[in-house]
C-alpha cells in the first residue's frame, strides 16, 4: 500500500523523526507552506492544490528504503575532560538544555545507580516521539547531568514511568505547539525526606531537589524521547517550566486529604503525579473571608475563551495557597465541595467566543459547542471531578491556576526503590 506523510513545512523535522522512529525512514514527506490553521478556506485549498503532483509522485515511486533511520538506541561517547569544553560539546550534540551540566562519567552514573535495586539495562519506558528506550542506566546518566543526587533517582524513575502511561498522551505533550510541560507533584514521606519544597516560592527557584528532579525528567524527554526544541518539540513559546517543573504538596498546611490519598494511596506511601501543564497564573484575593467568595475569584481566573481546557477537557489544576485553602474549608467544605462550586462558576457564555472558534470547537467537542441554545455556556472541564486541587505555597493571599494541554490526563505512580 502506497503512503505519504502530509504536513506543513514547519513540521518537517518532526515528520522525519516520526517516520524514522517507526522504521520507515524512506517514507516520503510532502509539505505545504505553514500555516493551514486560522486562514481562509480558499487559501488552504490553494495550498493543497499546489502539491497534488508531488503527492501523486510520492505515491507512485518506491520509497528510499536505504535512508538512514534515526534509531532509538543509546550512544556512548568520549567527552571532553575540561568542564567548560564539555558544556559546549553537550550543546553541539543537542543533548543540553542551555544550563551547565555535570558530565555523566561512569563513576558518577554508577553512584547514581546505587540508589535503586533495578538492573541498569531494565527498560523503564518507551518514550515518544523517538520511541527511545529509557533504560535505567540512561535515566541515571541524564539525572547526573541535571545535578541530581542518588536519592532523587527513585522519584525520577517513577516520573518517567508516569509520563509514558498512555493516558498522559506524551506524544502530544512532546510535540504540540501548545506551551505545556510535565509538572511533577510529589506526595508522601519522601518529599520531606528529600527536601522537595512545598512552601513559599514553591514554583520558583531555591530548592535543589525540585530543580534537579524536574530538570532530569526534561533532559530524559529530550535525549531519550527525542523532543528537541525547535525540531520535534514544536512549542510556539514554551514556558520556563520546560527547564524544570517540580513541587511537593504542602500536606501539613492543607485542611484536606492530599492528592495521593484522594487517588487511593495511603498517607504513608510516597507518590509522584505528572500533569501536562502550562505555566502558573496568579490568583490574587486579599479580601475574601468566605468559601463562596474564594470560589468566585478562582473561577473568574479559570473561565477564559483561550483555554485548551474549555474545549479539550482535561484537568485544570488549582494550587491553593494555605491561607486561601483555610478560608475555603472554614465552613466545613470538603475539597469536593470546593471544586464542584468552582466548576459551576467557571462558565463562559458561548456568545463570548468568535464564530470561527465556535465552528472549530463544535467538531472537537460537539456536546459542548454544537447547536447549543442561546445563553448556553462552556465550562472549564467536562466534569467537576476533573478539576484538580492541591495545597502548596507559603504565607500570602495568593493561589495559582495551572491550565493543562487538555487532551491529557494526570497520572499518579507509587515511588519505589
Amino acid at each position: 500500500m502506497a503512503c505519504v506523510v502530509l504536513g506543513t513545512d514547519e513540521f518537517i523535522p518532526l515528520a522525519k523523526a516520526q517516520v524514522s522512529a517507526k522504521g520507515l525512514p524512506g517514507l516520503p514527506v510532502v509539505t505545504v507552506p505553514h500555516p493551514i490553521g486560522g486562514i481562509p478556506a480558499a487559501m488552504v485549498a490553494a495550498k493543497a492544490e499546489a502539491i497534488v503532483d508531488s503527492v501523486l509522485r510520492a505515491l507512485t515511486v518506491n520509497p528510499d528504503a536505504g535512508a538512514a533511520a534515526m534509531g532509538a538506541g543509546e550512544q556512548t561517547r568520549e567527552v571532553p575532560g575540561d568542564i567548560d569544553e564539555f558544556q559546549t560539546w553537550l550543546m553541539e550534540q543537542g543533548w543540553g538544555d542551555g544550563l551547565p551540566a555535570i558530565p555523566p562519567t561512569r563513576e558518577r552514573v554508577a553512584r547514581m545507580l546505587s540508589a535503586t535495586g533495578r538492573r541498569p539495562d531494565d527498560i523503564a519506558a518507551i518514550l515518544v516521539p523517538r520511541l527511545g528506550r529509557a533504560r535505567v542506566e540512561t535515566i541515571a546518566a541524564n539525572a547526573v547531568m541535571a545535578g541530581a543526587l542518588p536519592e532523587h533517582l527513585p522519584v525520577i524513575l517513577a516520573a518517567v514511568e508516569a509520563v509514558a502511561d498512555p493516558a498522559f498522551n506524551l506524544q502530544a505533550i512532546q510535540t504540540t505547539t501548545h506551551p505545556c510541560s510535565p509538572l511533577v507533584i510529589v506526595n508522601g514521606p519522601i518529599a520531606h525526606r528529600l527536601g522537595i519544597h512545598a512552601g513559599g516560592n514553591v514554583l520558583g527557584q531555591g530548592a535543589r531537589a525540585n530543580a534537579v528532579i524536574g530538570r532530569a525528567l526534561r533532559l530524559i524527554l529530550q535525549n531519550v524521547g527525542g523532543a528537541r526544541p525547535g525540531k520535534e518539540d514544536r512549542a510556539t513559546h514554551g514556558h520556563p517550566g520546560k527547564y524544570s517543573y517540580c513541587m511537593a504538596e504542602n500536606e501539613a498546611a492543607s485542611p484536606w486529604e492530599p492528592l495521593s490519598v484522594e487517588r487511593g494511596f495511603s498517607a504513608g506511601e510516597s507518590t509522584v503525579t505528572v500533569c501536562g501543564s502550562e505555566a502558573p497564573h496568579n490568583i490574587n484575593d486579599h479580601a475574601s473571608t468566605t468559601p463562596a467568595n474564594i470560589v468566585t475569584t478562582v473561577a473568574s481566573v479559570m473561565a477564559t475563551v483561550g483555554s485548551n481546557n474549555i474545549y479539550l477537557g482535561g484537568e485544570p489544576l488549582v494550587v491553593l495557597g494555605p491561607e486561601h485553602a483555610a478560608t475555603a474549608a472554614s465552613s466545613g467544605w470538603s475539597k469536593d465541595d470546593f471544586r464542584r462550586k468552582v466548576w459551576e462558576r467557571s462558565a463562559v457564555p458561548l456568545l463570548s467566543f468568535a464564530q470561527e472558534n465556535l465552528d472549530r470547537f463544535a467538531t472537537i467537542y460537539p456536546e459542548g459547542f454544537k447547536d447549543r441554545p442561546a445563553g448556553a455556556v462552556a465550562r472549564v472541564a467536562r466534569d467537576w471531578r476533573d478539576i484538580m486541587v492541591v495545597v502548596a505555597g507559603g504565607a500570602g493571599k495568593h493561589s495559582a491556576l495551572i491550565p493543562t494541554f487538555g487532551a491529557t490526563r494526570s497520572v499518579t505512580r507509587r515511588i519505589t526503590d
